[in-house]
This record gives C-alpha cells, structure tokens and sequence, in this order.
C-alpha cells in the first residue's frame, strides 16, 4: 500500500486536490475531519481544550464541545498556549490516523492519502512514501482565504507565520501540483500522480 502525504499552505486548494485524488480512486484521510470530530460532543479533545482553554467548551455532559473559534482566539498568537494544544491533541489525531491505515491494508487498499495542513511543521513527512503539495500564487492563495467569513489580513498574517513557507515545500515535496490556472489541469496532474504511485510499492504501511 502507497501512503502518499497530501499538504499544502491555508487557501492553497488542497480541499479540492483531496477530492480530484478520491475521484481517481484513492482512499482520502482528512485530519481536518478527525479534529473536528476530536473537538465534537463525546470527543477525546474536548478534556484536553477544558484544562487549556475552559472557556472555549460550550454545553455539558454529552454535548459538550469546544468552540474552535474561541479556541483559536485564545491560542493564536500565543505559542506556548499552541504548543500545549498540540501536544495534547497530535497523539489523538495519530491515533486516528493509525487506525484508518491498518484497517484500509486490510481491506487491501493500493492507495491512501493523508489530507493533512501541517504535515511538515510535525513531521509527518517521515509516516508516508512520498509527499504531494498543492502550491498556487501568493496573491490567488489570499484572494481565497481573505474572502472566507471572519478572515482578515493580520489574522492571515497569523496563520501564514505558523506554516512552512509556500516556496519550501515545494523545495522538499515528490509532487506539486498547481491550483492557480484551470482545474481541468489541477485534474490531470492529480491524474499523473495517481498513475505514477500506482507502479510503486509502498514501505511505510504496514509497518515492518
């Protein structure tokens, strides 16, 4: 089994790419997705943000959840406060991870993706056979993330300081894959990535 990691800068279009690679055939793991459940009613990271950030879980008992807008507000800025969320919520969501894996190399999958934003700010790099960024231009990536609801430039400013420049990891990635012209290209990019992974062997998963 193939495990290819699938990263990218905030507004790069890695959403998209994600669903170009489960079109083609590949099975897609969003860690956005496991957070969000993570941070849900019932989820494991609910206690690690009330010991944080308390005033960021709303509701009690079952329905308690973290409301990742205040959470944001509280950490964003403040590394040693970023640091201790993530030390606290990375091994749950490595968790996930790991479940998802063996149970897709039992059911005899030949290709994974692991959707993940931050994968070489944590290191993820090392848990796949190769690493695939979706990169397009400065001024498109802004245009995108300054019209979302809430965003600002100095909040854009914030998050940008957090990730890996654009430029680096294009440097370091297997594959890069451009959104900024027409996504009939971002299509058949994703499509020769698909086909040249599909001749290869993986060795990360399973373990060995």
């Amino acid at each position: 089994m193939v495990v290819l990691g699938l990263t990218g800068s905030i507004g790069m279009g890695k959403s998209t790419v994600a669903s170009m690679f489960a079109r083609h055939g590949a099975l897609v793991h969003d860690a956005d997705a496991v957070v969000h459940r993570l941070y849900g009613p019932g989820g494991a990271a609910v206690a690690v943000s009330a010991d944080l950030v308390p005033d960021a879980v709303v509701g009690s008992g079952r329905d308690a959840h973290v409301d990742r807008g205040r959470l944001g507000k509280a950490v964003l800025g403040d590394a040693d406060a970023m640091r201790a969320l993530e030390a606290g919520v990375h091994p749950l969501v490595g968790a996930e991870r790991d479940r998802f894996l063996r149970q897709a190399c039992r059911r005899g999958v030949d290709l994974v993706v692991m959707d993940v934003p931050l994968l070489y700010e944590t290191g993820g790099e090392k848990r796949v056979d190769a690493v695939c960024v979706v990169s397009a231009p400065d001024f498109i990536q802004a245009r995108r993330v300054l019209a979302r609801p809430g965003m600002t430039a100095e909040k854009l400013g914030q998050i940008r300081a957090r990730q890996m420049p654009d430029s680096e990891k294009r440097r370091r990635a297997d594959f890069v894959i451009s959104t900024g012209l027409s996504k009939g290209l971002t299509w058949r990019c994703v499509g020769s990535v698909v086909r040249e992974l599909r001749d290869c062997h993986g060795h990360i998963w399973p373990p060995r």
